[in-house]
């Protein structure tokens, strides 16, 4: 029996993009940016193939891309249609591996090894199921093939758009060596331009140097290993399975910064409500709690809270919250963006943690407006303080929520 791990890695081609294009086919072929509008504040969560070509790419402020694509077709996008065609995306892959990780809405890895008695060998499994993903789904994706997650990833990088790379095993130093190193996992600007400055451009020069680890610690270690194909540091350490978020968090940039109480209140409100949704939903309790609060002149303070007792309750988060703002927001300030972060997860029974007085009947609420929200959508109803904000879920959060990345 062949026992050679076999990783893949699922990448599906412009996401969003191709999502909206089910609903609205006439988008084909034309410059979508999924994100918000061109004059909001905010990035692109995606960009079609036709965007691309003038320059736009995820993670560009919106504005910038409004001047790069001033006649590109702007969207909000839909989170809810989203995570639902990602459910079914994980119900696929699900048919070829009971190893499965969903690393991001868009994305997963696959422990394929000891498949091919069943599914045949790692290539034609691949098309199998990059095949099954266009029938059932009419959605393209790529995937990379290797023997470590790292491998993988690079692959199916580089088998986009809509295509499969195998990387034969012993053969990945060979295969890499040309790639800048921005191609590695985990390598950005800033690291990039320190490489740059040591005259390293290449997968191959970092093969290379010995003195990697000395300039940037065990994480020179981890990049030298990565350039020989190898699971290094951190991440890329640990075995693939079903995974369970570490945090949930929303934030929000304002369209204009702005030191109205009022405003800055019902935000606070409305980005409690929706981690709190993302909690129950995840059936977890949280006992960290953190406010992030960004001034006009883009001064970030983030503070946390810890709890005596874990919670998943809109009310005992936000008045947590409430507290942290007050305590730290120079009143009059104009403010750029608020975000609400809960970590430090507990697994609750079957019921959620609640400890003032008439928590019975607020429980009760939640879970009929949690009801009602499954059934009409996240704006269906909203706590009282929450009403006015103006605040639709970001496409380019990673949310929770996401199969495979849940407690069943």
């Amino acid at each position: 029996m062949d026992t050679t791990r076999i990783i893949f890695h699922l990448d599906m081609d412009a996401f969003f993009v191709s999502v909206e294009e089910l609903l609205d086919p006439s988008l084909k072929g034309k410059p979508v940016i999924v994100g918000g509008a061109k004059d909001q504040r905010g990035v692109v969560a995606a960009a079609s193939y036709a965007a691309r070509k003038f320059g736009v790419h995820s993670a560009m402020p919106l504005r910038t891309a409004a001047k790069l694509c001033p006649d590109g077709i702007y969207l909000d996008g839909h989170m809810e249609l989203y995570r639902e065609y990602s459910g079914k995306v994980h119900d696929i892959l699900c048919r070829f591996s009971p190893k499965v990780e969903m690393a991001s809405v868009d994305e997963a890895y696959l422990d394929m090894t000891g498949t091919a008695r069943l599914l045949g060998p790692p290539l034609k499994a691949a098309h199998e199921l990059h095949d099954a993903m266009g029938r059932e789904l009419n959605l393209n994706c790529s995937i990379g093939i290797g023997s470590a997650r790292v491998v993988a990833k690079i692959a199916s990088d580089l088998a986009k758009p809509n295509g499969v790379l195998f990387v034969q095993p012993g053969h990945e130093v060979q295969m890499f060596a040309g790639l800048p190193v921005r191609k590695m996992p985990g390598i950005g600007k800033v690291t990039e331009a320190r490489l740059h400055e040591l005259g390293i451009r290449t997968f191959a020069d970092l093969h290379a140097r010995q003195d990697l680890e000395h300039e940037f610690g065990a994480y020179g270690s981890a990049m030298a290993g990565k350039a020989r194909g190898e699971d290094a540091g951190g991440w890329f350490d640990e075995e693939i399975g079903e995974s369970a978020p570490k945090s949930i968090s929303h934030e929000h940039t304002f369209g204009e910064d702005t030191a109205d109480i009022q405003v800055l209140e019902t935000t606070l409100a409305r980005l409690t409500e929706m981690v709190a949704r993302r909690l129950r939903e995840q059936k977890f309790e949280a006992r960290t709690l953190q406010l992030k609060l960004r001034y006009s002149d883009f001064h970030t303070i983030t503070r946390a809270h810890s709890l005596p007792e874990p919670t998943s309750s809109d009310h005992a988060i936000l008045s947590n919250i409430r507290s942290l703002f007050h305590d730290n927001w120079k009143k009059g300030a104009r403010v750029r963006l608020l975000g609400v972060h809960v970590s430090g997860f507990d697994s609750p029974g079957s019921t959620v943690s609640f400890d003032f007085d008439g928590a019975e009947r607020w429980k009760q609420a939640l879970s009929a407006a949690d009801r009602l929200r499954d059934k009409y959508g996240e704006s269906a109803v909203h706590i009282g303080s929450a009403l006015k904000a103006n605040i639709r879920e970001r496409t380019h959060e990673n949310p929770a929520g996401i199969r495979g990345k849940q407690k069943e």
